[in-house]
Order: structure tokens, then C-alpha cells, then sequence
């Protein structure tokens, strides 16, 4: 039986893309799962006429705050942390990436919104942004 060419294609593009998804999958499921926040990341200091906090939670997170106002912290894949003060750039600890926060701020006040993503009024209630 001649198989048509048409057919054979579609028979190679599926055969190769379930062997990508299966090693992309493969790679995910070995990969080493991140620690919960280490007691080592806890601080409080003052930096730049700041007062900078941070101590873990008992959901596993970690809770920052500036002169008392929460600040959010967002774990990069690559283990970095950024925050929506200065989200272009990563720092390798949430000290770094709250120094850098309070750097960015200078004299303004940390927005009682900085907290979470969603959470301004206007806002989804499933915190999407269009």
C-alpha cells in the first residue's frame, strides 16, 4: 500500500512535535523544585532614610515592607526576584531587589498598591490587565 505524501507529512510533524513536548516536559518534571524562603532572607534595616523589613510568612512567602507599606516580591524563573517599582531588572536577593526598590522611589511614597497586581480599583477582579 503506497501512502499518500500528504499524509505521511502530517504523520512526521506529529511524531516530531510529540517528541519536543516530551522532552520539554521531561526537563520540567526533573527539574529541581526552588526551597520555600529561607530564614537567611529575613532583614530589617534602614536604607536610604527607609526602613526596610522582611520576614516569611506562614503561607511560605516571603512579606516585605517599606517604612511599614507592603512591598511585592516576584521570583524570576531564573531565581532572581523583581519588584513593580523597578520590573526590568532582577536582583539575586529581596534585599537587593528592595535596596533597589527604595532607590527607585527616592523621596515618594510607596503606593499602598504596590502590594499586589489587581488590587487598584478599576482593576479585573482576576487580576488581568487590558
Amino acid at each position: 500500500m503506497i501512502v499518500p505524501r500528504r499524509v505521511a507529512l502530517r504523520s512526521l510533524f506529529t511524531l516530531t512535535v510529540a517528541a519536543f513536548t516530551g522532552g520539554a516536559l521531561a526537563r520540567i518534571v526533573t527539574a529541581p523544585r526552588r526551597p520555600p524562603v529561607a530564614s537567611g532572607d529575613t532583614f530589617d534595616e534602614m536604607y536610604g532614610g527607609r526602613r526596610i523589613q522582611a520576614r516569611p510568612t506562614s503561607a511560605g512567602v516571603q512579606e516585605v515592607l517599606v517604612d511599614g507599606r507592603p512591598l511585592h516580591l516576584m521570583r524570576c524563573a531564573d531565581g532572581g526576584y523583581l519588584t513593580p517599582i523597578d520590573h526590568y531588572q532582577t536582583y539575586p536577593t529581596p534585599l537587593a531587589a528592595t535596596r533597589a526598590a527604595v532607590d527607585e522611589l527616592g523621596s515618594a511614597p510607596l503606593s499602598r498598591f504596590a502590594a499586589a497586581h489587581g488590587a487598584h480599583p478599576g482593576g479585573s477582579s482576576r487580576g488581568v490587565h487590558a
